[in-house]
């Protein structure tokens, strides 16, 4: 319950810090009104937090409990004398990496395809854009890093430390924020900025094809899907995909109904 509380405080301070600093600092000029958008993208958050609900129990940081008290996992082949500091950092570059595998996978797989083109069908991106995510995602984005947990065995600690960094992140690179280009320059070459991730989002698919990271942004350039900047510039690059370039993804019944739509022959 206290992790609960934590990571809901966190989540919510880190929202409205973006909120504010968008309006204060933009990079991107809008296409549609926040309004409709942020109700839809806010409302999703609900509706996740109310379907992992039906998940029980079942949580990383309770897989990571159980493989603690089981001995399981690949980290328990650490070095018996490392510093907990140490086992802590290691299981939060080890989660991190597994994500931005689970990314990649969403954007290769047609049916993780499905759900999670409505994250990329938000034709402005912005701090909600980050917690903009399919419910039927989510759940299976939760059942995925438990699987992970139980294979890898992280402390229950680092487990929690990577759930708000991965929250936080998220919000804090989809952001519509302009960094200065020195802060940027030297953040992009440890984390994913807002600059950095949103070539992400660009509808060109080549530029969509890179920049998977959330929190590192090493896995890009290590695995050769980095992509420095958009080839249009942040300023005028589109945002979305472009078979969705109209108000329809910002309706919160578009997002829940459209993975279950008859698909084309080819992904968005």
């Amino acid at each position: 319950m206290e992790n609960d509380v934590l990571r809901l405080v966190i989540f919510v301070g880190v929202l409205v810090l973006m909120m504010m600093l968008e309006a204060l600092f933009p990079r991107k000029s809008r296409q549609q009104t926040r309004s409709k958008r942020w109700a839809s993208n806010l409302s999703l958050v609900v509706i996740n937090s109310l379907t992992l609900k039906l998940l029980g129990p079942i949580s990383a940081v309770a897989a990571a409990s159980y493989a603690f008290d089981n001995n399981w996992g690949l980290l328990t082949f650490l070095p018996a004398q490392l510093p907990f500091f140490l086992e802590v950092i290691v299981g939060v570059v080890f989660l991190d990496f597994s994500v931005y595998i689970q990314h990649v996978a969403s954007h290769k797989i047609p049916l993780l395809w499905r759900l999670h083109k409505v994250h990329h069908a938000d034709r402005d991106i912005d701090v909600t854009t980050g917690v903009r995510f399919h419910p039927l995602e989510a759940m299976l984005s939760m059942v995925y890093k438990c699987g992970v947990v139980l294979l890898l065995g992280p402390l229950a600690l680092a487990v929690v430390i990577f759930e708000v960094l991965l929250n936080a992140s998220a919000m804090f690179n989809h952001a519509n924020l302009r960094l200065p280009k020195l802060m940027d320059s030297i953040l992009r070459k440890v984390i994913v900025t807002p600059d950095f991730h949103r070539v992400h989002h660009s509808v060109y698919v080549e530029e969509t094809d890179s920049n998977y990271g959330f929190f590192l942004s090493i896995w890009d350039r290590l695995c050769g899907t980095h992509t420095a900047q958009p080839r249009e510039g942040h300023q005028e690059m589109s945002i979305g995909l472009k078979r969705y370039q109209t108000a329809e993804p910002a309706k919160l019944s578009w997002c829940l109904i459209t993975p279950f739509k008859k698909r084309n022959k080819q992904m968005d």
